[in-house]
């Protein structure tokens, strides 16, 4: 029986996370964590998630050792999580997005001493996606532009989404630029002709939106477009226990979702 925490237990993320751990006959719920003000704190995470009692009830210290801790949570707290866990000998598993530089460096040194799994998407779909985009970029070539549009629920706190760097990355890696660089958020006015190298970013807030992501590949003549459509969180709950599978036990590291699925 896998044991595992999920930091962030009362989002809507968390929740989700709980309700599947709770119906997976190999895992058990072993800790349900959230910031020190939260108004469920003492809470059972079996009631938060709309499931039942389950006798797990939110706190903001993690008390036991579990084998995994899955992040859905802030840029702070998941950087303060990575240090617990480094320190108790917990693998990681983190999907929060909007991380800082700073932050990432954190999550870095927590996995010279265990292992963590680090991801902006965990949806299985989007990291082959993100694959094929890299294959793509590389095999049309500079002749194509690359516009990257993603569309998420109007609750979403960063933009562009995590998800939509990751795949900006990966057609930059396949046509050899700099992402950073390249990148274009948005335009408005007169902006001149699209130059050669830059890669379009455009983010949509709306409704509840779970998330989409489309790369369009536009050259004279015709273009391409590589598309993925979230219907449902349990979409990235299951990527992300299917990380937690794969990390336990593995030597520390910094690990990404392309070792989980066998892409390298």
């Amino acid at each position: 029986m896998l044991k595992i925490a999920v930091n962030g237990a009362a989002g809507r993320m968390g929740q989700r996370l709980v309700a599947l751990i709770a119906e997976t006959g190999d895992l058990e719920l072993a800790a349900a964590l959230e910031f020190e003000s939260h108004p469920m704190l003492g809470g059972d995470a079996g009631d938060v998630a709309g499931l039942g009692r389950l006798g797990i009830l939110l706190t903001p210290k993690l008390a036991t050792r579990p084998d995994v801790l899955i992040d859905f949570s802030s840029p702070a707290s998941a950087v303060a999580r990575a240090r617990e866990c480094a320190t108790a000998g917990t693998a990681l598993v983190v999907g929060t997005t909007g991380l800082s530089p700073e932050q990432f460096a954190t999550l870095q040194q927590a996995a010279s001493k265990v292992p963590c799994v680090v991801a902006p998407n965990m949806s299985v779909g989007i990291n082959v996606l993100a694959k094929l985009v890299r294959q793509a970029a590389a095999a049309l070539g500079p002749e194509f532009d690359v516009e990257v549009i993603e569309a998420h629920h109007r609750f979403k706190k960063d933009a562009p989404s995590g998800t939509a760097i990751q795949l900006a990355k990966a057609a930059a890696d396949g046509l050899g630029r700099n992402y950073d660089q390249a990148a274009v958020h948005g335009r408005r006015g007169i902006t001149g002709e699209r130059s050669r190298q830059e890669i379009g970013m455009h983010a949509v807030r709306a409704g509840d939106i779970v998330g989409e992501h489309t790369i369009l590949f536009g050259a004279l003549g015709e273009h391409l477009e590589l598309r993925h459509s979230a219907h449902s969180r349990d979409t990235f709950a299951r990527g992300a226990i299917r990380a937690a599978r794969f990390v336990a036990g593995k030597k520390p590291g910094l690990y990404t979702m392309d070792d989980v699925l066998g892409l390298k």
